[in-house]
Formats: structure tokens, sequence, C-alpha cells
């Protein structure tokens, strides 16, 4: 493969700011997501949806996300990560419009494709970006952008938690976060970064898989993605169902997985620095298994949650060493590269809960979580492929 940068004289001097404009589109993206999801709720009782209607539309914004990996990894090779990054800030931020003022399930349900367009390609190109200016810095900095993404998800469930309680409907409510987050983020995004571009074409596939060393790479990724979809959407169901805890108390577990996630990412990178990615990989993997094997060993709410905290510790590191690994292949330009590994892991966070609550059905929610928890132990044993040149 042959690379090209653009006019990198103009890189001198600029990694300082241009870490500030990636961190703020990760919190850009993180942000919109948090909005969407803390007003289902609100969306479920705006068009009486079922259950199973809401888990097809749910389902279309993931198709839409997966869909867009490779288109979204081509377009940051030929055409820059940081130029396609901004394009998609507009689309991603029209497409939150669009789903405050859909009038009818089915423009809503075009309105969720999009917003799953603009969701994943932009995290197919500013994982890119961030790549670059990890490389430019010589450093691992990767799990803080990470760490700023959870602080966006944050901020933007926190305003639908504020919204809620001001009763302001979402056709009000999703323009005016939209707007929100496009002053708040959208000047320190633009920047005089020149990014890298692949001019040799490439094919276009409808889904984008990897190849070579990078399926390994893939297989790292979709263990964590296992393991965070398992935290997100049956922490609180087993905190519930097997430890007994009420329903105030299961809440938190995602919130500790979540925090726990947060801290560390804001502080990994250091040790990655210091210690290498495999290192810390090995580390995650088995940190994460024990979190599991707490979980299911002992199944009481002291040992869950203290397992759910290791999930945290565990899980922080893994994609972001999966997508810099990706960045840096040799055989793979960065946007292809990174499309391919994302397509496991976002895979694996859309199809993984409801494998864990058919397995739950013919066996038991214990079993499921051992199962995750051996995939857990699949990341430390494949850690070696993280090894970048």
């Amino acid at each position: 493969m042959t690379y090209t940068l653009t006019d990198p004289g103009r890189l001198a001097g600029r990694f300082p700011r241009a870490r500030i404009a990636v961190a703020a589109a990760f919190a850009l993206n993180g942000s919109m997501l948090g909005t969407w999801a803390a007003r289902v709720p609100a969306v479920v009782e705006k068009f009486t949806l079922s259950e199973g209607t809401l888990g097809l539309l749910l389902l279309v914004m993931g198709i839409g996300a997966l869909v867009s990996f490779p288109v979204a990894g081509k377009l940051s090779d030929r055409r820059g990560a940081y130029p396609v990054t901004c394009a998609l800030v507009v689309v991603y931020l029209a497409a939150t419009v669009a789903l405050g003022l859909a009038p009818s399930v089915p423009l809503l349900a075009a309105a969720l494709f999009l917003a799953g367009i603009g969701h994943g390609a932009m995290d197919v190109t500013m994982n890119a970006w961030a790549a670059e200016v990890e490389r430019g810095m010589g450093r691992s900095v990767m799990s803080s952008f990470h760490a700023m993404w959870s602080l966006g998800a944050g901020l933007g469930a926190a305003g639908g938690y504020f919204a809620t309680r001001a009763e302001l409907p979402i056709a009000l409510h999703f323009p005016l976060a939209a707007l929100v987050v496009a002053v708040l983020f959208g000047p320190l995004i633009r920047t005089t970064w020149a990014s890298r571009r692949n001019a040799q074409p490439q094919g276009n596939p409808v889904f984008a898989f990897p190849r070579g060393t990078l399926v390994l790479v893939g297989l790292i990724a979709l263990g964590a993605g296992l393991g965070e979809g398992a935290a997100a959407d049956w922490s609180a169901v087993y905190l519930t169902d097997i430890t007994g805890a009420t329903v105030s108390i299961a809440a938190l577990g995602y919130a500790v997985f979540s925090v726990t996630m947060v801290i560390m990412r804001l502080n990994v990178d250091g040790l990655i620095t210091k210690h290498g990615p495999v290192v810390i990989a090995r580390f995650s993997g088995v940190s994460a298994a024990m979190g599991f094997g707490l979980a299911v060993g002992f199944a009481t709410l002291p040992a869950t949650l203290a397992g759910i905290v290791l999930m945290g510790m565990g899980y922080a590191a893994v994609i972001p060493l999966a997508f810099s690994r990706a960045a840096a292949d040799p055989e793979v330009p960065p946007g292809q590269a990174i499309a391919s590994v994302a397509t496991l892991a976002y895979g694996a966070m859309l199809m993984g809960p409801p494998l864990i609550g058919f397995i739950a059905q013919i066996s038991s929610l214990r079993v499921s979580f051992a199962l995750i928890g051996l995939m857990a132990l699949l990341i430390a044993l494949l850690a070696p492929v993280l090894r970048r040149a």
C-alpha cells in the first residue's frame, strides 16, 4: 500500500491542538447517542411502540451503522479522516434533529437508519483520525479519546434527564440538543490537520470484514464488544434475578461499569506507553474474566458489583488498543482496517445481548455470563497480535 501525507509541514506543532479537536469529536459523537438513549421511553410513548417494534427500530439503527463502516473506511483513506469526520458531524446532527421531528414510525425508522450511519461512519473516521494523532505524538492516547466519548454520552444522558423533568417534547429537545452540542464542540473540532490519504482504489463490500492478522485483532474486539454489550443490557437483570437486588440497586450496575471505564480510560494510556499494548491487553482480558468469575461463582450482590468493577477495568482499553493496532496494519489502509475491526466489535455489541438471552433461556443467565468470561480470556490469549511495529 502507498500512503501520502498531504502537506506534512503543516503538522508541525499541531498535536496538542489536534488532540483537543479529536477529543471534541469523540465527545460530540457520544453526546448524540446519549441524547437518543435517554429519551427512548419518550419515543415509545409518542408512537405507542410495542417491545417488538422498538427492537426492530433499534436493529435498523444498528444495521445503518454496520453498513456505513466499509464506506466510511474507504472515504477516510481516500479523502482523509479529518475532513470526512467533519462532514459526518453535520450528518449526525441532522439525523438527531430528524429523530425528534419524525411524524410517523416509518419516518422514525428512516431517521434511525440515518443516525446509525452518522454514528457508525463517524466512529470509524474519528478513530482513524485519532490514530494519526496518536502516531504523531509517539505515545498512547487512544483510550483518553474513548473516555471523552463516554463523558459525552453521560452529558447527553444528563441532558435527557433534565429535558424529561422539564417535560420537553422530543420535537424540541433533539433539535435543541443538536444545536447546543454543535455550538459547544463544533469550534473545538475545527483545526488545520492534514490527514493521511491512500490513493489506491478498493472494492465496495456491503460489510467490512478483517483479513490476515486483522482477523485476530477483530476477535479481540469481538470479545470486548460482547462484554460491553452484556454489561449494558444484562447487568441490571443479573443483579435482580440472580443476586436478588432491588430495582434501584440494580440500576447501579451499569453506572458502576461506566464510571470504572471512564476512570480507566483516562489513566491507562500512560501504562500502555510504559508497558506496551500486549501486557495491558493480557491484564485486561484476565481482569474481565475474573469479574465474570466473581459474578458467576458467588452470585451475591457485593461479589457481583466487585466483578462489574473488574469488568470495567478489563474492557476499558481493549477496543482502543484494537483500533490503534488496526490503524497501524502494514497491509490494509487505516480507515478500512478500523472499519473491519469495528464491524466485529459493534456487531458483537448488537447481536451479543440477544444471544445472551437465548442461552439464558435454555440454561441460565449465569451460564451466559460464564461464556462471556471465557471470551474475555480469549483477549488475553490473543494479546500478542496487538504488538505494533
